[in-house]
């Protein structure tokens, strides 16, 4: 390159630093808080001003007006913006949905732990009791459907209920829960 057209490089890139650098600290908050009101994110906001400030310097020398350059950063920002938000669209519309949650390999193992020690103490309990927790709970027959499926009193099934939950609950505390009071 000859010594003059190096110059006039040189001078060009010194002057497109100066300018842009002014730019930069007279107008990146204003621009920020612009892009900040499109794309509803400041470090994206952020992202798309320095992507303007990076194309405005490599644009440089093709500006017909550097008056205009101003006008040329805000349209920049514009248009980053709504192709921050076009792809935002895309990736969204296009991201696999999360499967919903599901339990743990812990979870499964105390749910069966637990179902296994209801059972266990299930078997424990006296077998007219046994009989009407099961009708009662497994079955969900009514009080007046165990008393006739038993052939005892309506009186009877509460009494036999009502002693073996507290025969199982105390069971369960003792084996699953200790030193707590359900």
């Amino acid at each position: 390159m000859a010594p003059k057209a190096a110059r006039t490089a040189s001078h060009a890139a010194w002057s497109a630093d100066h300018a842009v650098t002014e730019l930069y600290l007279l107008h990146y908050k204003t621009l920020v808080r612009l892009a900040t009101w499109v794309v509803q994110d400041t470090p994206t906001a952020e992202d798309v001003v320095q992507e303007a400030f990076v194309s405005m310097h490599a644009a440089w020398q093709g500006l017909r007006n550097a008056e205009n350059a101003l006008a040329y950063l805000r349209q920049a920002v514009m248009n980053k913006s709504r192709s921050v938000l076009r792809h935002r669209t895309v990736v969204d519309k296009n991201m696999p949905k999360a499967p919903p949650d599901m339990p743990s390999a812990e979870h499964g193992a105390l749910v069966q732990l637990e179902r296994s020690a209801v059972v266990a103490a299930l078997r424990k309990l006296p077998e007219r009791q046994r009989e009407a927790i099961m009708w009662r709970y497994y079955a969900d027959l009514s009080e007046a459907e165990i008393a006739a499926a038993m052939d005892i009193s309506r009186g009877a099934v509460k009494s036999h209920t009502a002693r073996g939950m507290a025969a199982l609950r105390a069971a369960l505390e003792r084996d699953l829960w200790p030193g707590s009071a359900c």
